[in-house]
């Protein structure tokens, strides 16, 4: 995003008096009051006797005591309206009014959203005061139609050199990553946010601990990462409702930036946590669990999501969406059904990050489906001969680290040996170190180079003669 673009949007500002503004606002007033009663609160659901509403429809539960709590219509059970809060529900009891707003939940959206850190439901949380902006994004929204969406041919760098090099990620492309708690997620969202290439930046912090919100905002992200960035945070405390509309509103929110035909960076934090709100809700309105637990909602709610990033007639939406692995079993059911609907995945080892290698990025666990329409021939082979050399070294791991395996025994062992302590110092990157895309293709083919016998005197061409010595 470019200076001049800010600032010309910025400052753009309303005339003394138009009517066309204040139009807007009385079409969003209700001048009808639809109203309901509370019969019955069990668990998380709330049963009311009416009022007519739809369904996903906003509602407000008026307790004499306070100024209500905004819920929203889950569902219908012989007669009865299903409603589950989006607040706390103290004073909530049986005969509560329940006014219907008439209108699914929406967040305001605007230039001002940019440095800011809202709540779940597009609020802000961060004491600066109200978003200021004029126009409303509908927290659910259809995916763009799948033959508006241009082809992904132009990479984007990430800033990641284990990504940018043999993972290469393009405008507008879906990758998720994969990983048990404690590997390094967040870690890695915080460097990409601060190296990528991206005009926006859009992050989702769905479930977080509450600890940890403030922590990637000043350690991970910093401040030159927040000046273009939008914080979403629906903490673990919150209702399961408001963890799966920050997901929502997250998306909105990079929509938003989409359709000013700037490229977005959509991070979410992360997906299994927003599978986990679904499955509260499915079983609170009688769904039957299904595969491990989780509800058929769960698994019609992932797409709905997911599909929303991309390329679409203006702008994209680059997004990468982290996968907490129960168990580090990639194969679990939200794992298994994420990565089937995203364009690639990087997995996240745990016994990398307990060599200290980092980011602990396990690049024969992952890969990119679109790596070989963004990339020069030259680069593609490049990356497929380092992965080639990695898979023959991990392959014989065992028997090196044994003492087993006798050097002269095979050329490509002996070879992969030789090269795999480079290919370490490649692959890992301090978190403060950015390495520009250009920069990264070239410290590839250079290292390749020298491993066919071709000559280079750059850094790596040094290191790796020195470790050959």
């Amino acid at each position: 995003m470019t200076t001049g673009m800010r600032k010309t949007t910025a400052s753009t500002k309303p005339e003394p008096f138009s009517a066309a503004r204040y139009s807007k606002v009385l079409e969003r007033v209700e001048t009808l009051r639809r109203l309901g009663r509370v019969q019955k609160v069990v668990g998380l659901t709330v049963e009311a006797a009416g009022p007519p509403v739809f369904l996903n429809e906003a509602c407000l539960l008026q307790p004499a005591v306070n100024g209500g709590t905004l819920a929203e219509v889950v569902g219908f059970r012989e007669g009865r309206v299903l409603l589950l809060p989006l607040g706390e529900m103290e004073q909530v009891g049986p005969g509560a009014e329940i006014l219907a707003l008439g209108k699914k939940l929406e967040v305001r959206v605007g230039w001002d959203l940019l440095g800011r850190v809202v709540n779940g439901l597009g609020i802000p949380m961060d004491g600066k005061g109200p978003v200021k902006g004029e126009t409303y994004y509908p927290l659910e929204a259809p995916a763009p139609n799948a033959l508006e969406r241009s082809r992904i041919r132009e990479p984007l760098s990430l800033g990641i050199r284990a990504v940018d090099a043999l993972l290469t990620c393009g405008k507008g492309q879906r990758l998720g990553i994969f990983a048990g708690s404690g590997v390094g997620k967040s870690t890695l969202l915080g460097m990409i946010a601060r190296n990528t290439s991206a005009d926006v930046n859009v992050i989702g912090l769905i479930g977080e601990r509450g600890r940890e919100v403030r922590e990637f905002i000043e350690k991970d992200l910093g401040e030159e990462g927040l000046k273009r960035s939008v914080v979403v945070a629906a903490t673990s405390d919150r209702p399961s409702l408001v963890r799966i509309k920050g997901a929502l509103a997250a998306t909105a929110i990079a929509e938003y930036f989409r359709d000013q035909g700037l490229d977005v960076m959509l991070m979410m934090d992360s997906v299994t946590r927003i599978a986990l709100a679904q499955r509260e809700v499915g079983l609170a309105i009688g769904e039957p669990p299904a595969t491990r637990g989780y509800t058929p909602s769960v698994f019609a709610l992932l797409p709905r999501l997911l599909e929303r990033s991309g390329t679409a007639r203006k702008g994209s939406i680059t997004a990468l969406y982290t996968v907490l692995v129960e168990g580090d079993d990639m194969n679990e059911p939200v794992a298994d059904a994420v990565r089937g609907i995203l364009d690639g995945h990087i997995t996240l080892s745990r016994a990398l990050a307990h060599e200290n290698h980092y980011p602990a990025i396990d690049i024969l666990a992952s890969v990119s489906r679109l790596m070989i329409d963004l990339v020069s021939e030259e680069h593609q082979e490049a990356a497929a001969r380092f992965r080639e050399l990695l898979a023959v070294y991990r392959t014989n791991e065992d028997l090196i680290n044994i003492g087993a395996y006798v050097a002269g025994s095979n050329p490509r062992i002996d070879q992969a040996i030789r090269v795999y302590p480079v290919f370490k110092e490649f692959l890992c990157q301090k978190v403060d170190e950015k390495t520009a895309f250009d920069e990264t293709k070239e410290a590839l083919l250079e290292l390749m180079a020298g491993e066919t016998g071709e000559t280079g005197d750059g850094p790596l061409s040094r290191e790796r003669d020195t470790l050959s010595r």
